[in-house]
């Protein structure tokens, strides 16, 4: 894995899916960087230009180009992507 976080993480302060992304990426050893986004839903913008979508948790991930959004979706895609031992 690289030095640099190639995932960026789109989330909320205190939400319980992007909490769950984020322990998600620590158990792994995923290397991330957090932008926390407006916690008004018609503010996203940038969440919405990137998915389609407001909705957060949001990744970005620099290293194949993935972007989604869904928390369950997320957590699947680190744990296949970036799963060591498991």
């Amino acid at each position: 894995m690289s030095e640099d976080s190639a995932i960026t993480l789109y989330r909320l302060q205190a939400c319980p899916f992007c909490e769950r992304v984020v322990r998600v990426l620590q158990e792994n050893d995923v290397p991330y960087t957090s932008r926390f986004v407006d916690a008004r839903h018609s503010r996203r913008n940038v969440v919405k230009r990137l998915t389609g979508a407001r909705t957060v948790p949001a990744i970005v991930d620099e290293n194949t180009g993935v972007t989604m959004s869904e928390s369950a979706n997320i957590v699947q895609y680190v744990e296949n992507t970036y799963g060591g031992e498991a």
